[in-house]
């Protein structure tokens, strides 16, 4: 990224600096093979005051936003003119699993919007990060900057859909179903299924959960509108982000020529 801003230097550094916890975290832990969606570690709250702390010194006057009630999150702002949501570690349960499925993820919202976002994927040394009106970009190991762009797939019969792991490994069901894809990236974490659609390697993500949290997808979603895809509700409005309550409605995240058509597949009736 040419000319990057203090705020998306500062937000990679916060990740770089989780990313270390965290590894030391998941080199030394035992595998839980079981491990249930809403599991929680140690490592997550290290990661979000690892985050958080470095973003409060670099702005101290903004609001924070994080998923882990740790005792320093309970010190800092929550409003302010801008906002800073952070989900320490997307897909605990791939974590938890040792699949290497999870990913950091960092935003910045204002008037709703969000402004830039890093999603980094600590076991394959993948950063996607992106800041409105500056691109998205791909930082892959010790390769330079590449500038993402989202697939040019018109056809939605040759879909490639970026989905979270069912029961039954590559079964289709439920919005997947809908969409009849031709091929599934199936992952745990949201942030890597939105840094897919981002970075071409699938054509769209969509979920129908009835209430999500800003932090889960807040990171990911400039992401692929910075590539040139198009994110919104399952209704097709605008997602907004710091409003009270919870994200409703479901989303779909697309490359932008397929969204018209794979609405159309799973619009809510009435």
């Amino acid at each position: 990224m040419l000319n990057p801003t203090l705020e998306i230097r500062a937000a990679i550094e916060a990740a770089r600096l989780s990313e270390s916890r965290i590894m030391e975290f998941y080199s030394s832990m035992s595998q839980i093979e079981d491990a249930q969606a809403n599991i929680t570690t140690q490592a997550d709250r290290d990661s979000q005051d690892i985050i958080l702390g470095h973003l409060y010194r670099a702005f101290p006057s903004d609001g924070f936003l994080g998923e882990e009630n740790t005792d320093l999150y309970a010190t800092l702002p929550k409003t302010g003119n801008r906002l800073w949501v952070v989900d320490p570690i997307d897909g605990t349960r791939g974590f938890a699993k040792k699949n290497g499925e999870f990913c950091i993820m960092i935003a910045m919202v204002q008037n709703h919007e969000v402004q830039l976002g890093v999603v980094l994927d600590p076991t394959r040394k993948r950063l996607t990060f992106a800041e409105k009106g500056a691109g998205c970009w791909r930082r892959d190991g010790r390769m330079p900057d590449i500038r993402c762009a989202v697939s040019p797939n018109g056809h939605t019969a040759r879909l490639t859909l970026a989905r979270s792991r069912p029961k039954v490994p590559g079964k289709l069901e439920g919005k997947s179903l809908l969409l009849a894809p031709e091929k599934l990236l199936e992952t745990y974490s949201a942030g890597l299924k939105f840094a897919a659609v981002a970075r071409a390697e699938a054509d769209a993500y969509t979920n129908d959960y009835p209430t999500y949290n800003d932090w889960d997808i807040c990171a990911g979603h400039i992401l692929v509108e910075e590539a040139g895809g198009r994110v919104s509700s399952l209704a097709g409005r605008p997602l907004l982000y710091g409003a009270p309550g919870y994200q409703q409605d479901g989303f779909l995240a697309s490359n932008g020529l397929l969204h018209n058509a794979l609405l159309a597949k799973i619009r809510p009736k009435g």
